[in-house]
């Protein structure tokens, strides 16, 4: 029997599934189960289905349900004997607290994050492998008191995968691990404004969370322009700053690759002006249409600081990140965070420095380079089919793509009737330092499935139909 698309229902314990969820099977049923209990709808001793007849009405496979009814019941929520139908236990008391608050952020059928991997295509089995290699021979000490600069393992695997796969200088005492680029950039922005550095330049547009990390740590912020080459150093030369963020291999949200006259210019300008360039370094790997661009560090590893991370690359959840630091700032920075917080958990960084020398990262990028160029392929085949209006911009790169909306469109009200639809999307607004014509989607193409991408980019012009009729 083929096994429907979509949402299906049970129609004996009112619970639904959708099989096109990131959320394993199992987890859906455990979850509506538990829930229907807490709330008092399943009351004590209320029978439920069997294994095989919950299967047959969900139309999955009878191990999912019995998973899903072992783990209840190891929790206590119900009672399963031999021979005996499955009950709900009679301790459970139906919960009378008030409802949790509610996240800020909201779920989306289809979510067109420009900010996620393939979360399901997560390779958890070589992981849990490094992972139990990594406490099996792990010497005592190294689950000690952690060195604030990372394990060393850690920082030497870096070293070697870093300077082979994007062109870095990279010496294992000047990279320092943390859990990614926001804390790498707070712990910069502090930094230079004890020296003095009042004002930090950001591209324009540029991710938002850069603005966000400049502006809580209290700096004024300069935006300089982006065009298809990548940052305008002329005009960064006219600002006055003493440090910029960039991302030169693939510009965020634009997609370009900052070009090699542009890349001289800015080196140039840090020399003379004894300026800093942070480099964000975040899915440089990804690359459709041709090899990958080479980090800008490698050019000028005392001008540079290149941070990179785990998010892009395999799952932000993990927290890993690493940052390369010219060595007039590297040891400053391990200080303060010795002070701070003594080093970050050390088994995650263990299992990673097994997880790259096995050579699982190469093979893990490998399998999601091919897997991102068709999934990118779907994007802008949906996007000449429902959306024929929008333009992307092609960047050939990375886990989004960039797509223009025609004048007129209200870039707003496109991404509210979109969610109105069940399809997350971010506006290019979010991103700039000012508004401006035309508007444009940044729209993630990793983290869904071929088919999902298609549906979600079908809803996105019947959204775009909806705003031009009002």
């Amino acid at each position: 029997m083929p096994r429907p698309k979509g949402p299906v229902a049970s129609n004996s314990l009112l619970l639904t599934i959708n099989r096109e969820s990131a959320v394993p099977l199992h987890e859906q049923i455990e979850s509506a189960i538990r829930g229907a209990i807490r709330s008092g709808r399943l009351v004590a001793d209320t029978k439920l289905p069997s294994t095989r007849a919950l299967a047959e009405e969900l139309v999955v496979s009878r191990g999912v349900v019995s998973e899903a009814y072992g783990q209840l019941a190891a929790e206590g929520y119900l009672l399963t004997r031999q021979g005996a139908p499955v009950r709900v236990a009679r301790n459970v008391r139906a919960s009378k607290s008030p409802p949790a608050p509610q996240l800020a952020s909201t779920s989306f059928q289809f979510d067109f994050d420009p900010g996620l991997p393939d979360l399901a295509g997560f390779p958890r089995d070589a992981w849990l492998r490094s992972l139990r290699v990594a406490m099996r021979q792990a010497p005592h000490d190294a689950i000690g008191h952690p060195d604030p600069r990372g394990a060393w393992a850690l920082r030497e695997a870096l070293a070697g995968y870093l300077g082979r796969a994007r062109g870095v200088a990279a010496d294992p005492e000047q990279i320092l691990i943390c859990p990614g680029f926001t804390q790498v950039a707070f712990a910069l922005c502090r930094w230079l404004e004890e020296r003095g550095t009042t004002r930090i330049a950001l591209e324009d547009p540029g991710w938002h969370r850069h603005r966000l990390v400049v502006e809580q740590a209290g700096l004024e912020i300069v935006p300089v322009p982006v065009d298809g080459e990548g940052l305008r150093v002329e005009v960064l030369e006219r600002s006055g700053v003493g440090a910029v963020i960039v991302t030169p291999a693939h510009q965020f949200p634009i997609g370009c690759v900052l070009s090699s006259e542009r890349r001289a210019a800015l080196i140039e300008w840090a020399e003379r002006e004894e300026a800093l360039i942070v480099e964000d370094d975040f899915d440089a790997e990804y690359r459709y249409d041709r090899g990958g661009v080479g980090a800008l560090q490698g050019l000028a590893p005392e001008r540079v600081a290149y941070v990179g991370s785990a998010s892009k690359r395999l799952a932000p959840g993990l927290r890993l990140g690493w940052a390369l630091m010219p060595s007039w700032i590297a040891w400053q920075l391990a200080s303060a965070r010795a002070v701070e917080d003594g080093g970050q958990e050390i088994v995650g960084q263990l299992a990673l420095r097994d997880f790259i020398e096995r050579g699982e990262l190469d093979r893990h990028l490998r399998r999601t380079r091919l897997r991102y160029q068709r999934r990118r392929d779907c994007l802008l085949e949906s996007i000449g089919r429902w959306l024929p209006e929008v333009e992307p911009c092609e960047g050939a790169a990375g886990l989004y793509e960039l797509a223009m909306l025609p004048e007129k469109v209200p870039e707003a009200s496109l991404v509210a009737a979109a969610a109105r639809r069940g399809v997350g999307v971010e506006g290019l607004a979010l991103h700039r330092f000012a508004g401006g014509e035309p508007g444009g989607l940044v729209l993630g193409f990793a983290c869904q499935s071929e088919p999902a991408i298609e549906r979600g980019i079908r809803l996105l012009g019947e959204a775009l139909a909806e705003v031009r009729e009002t």
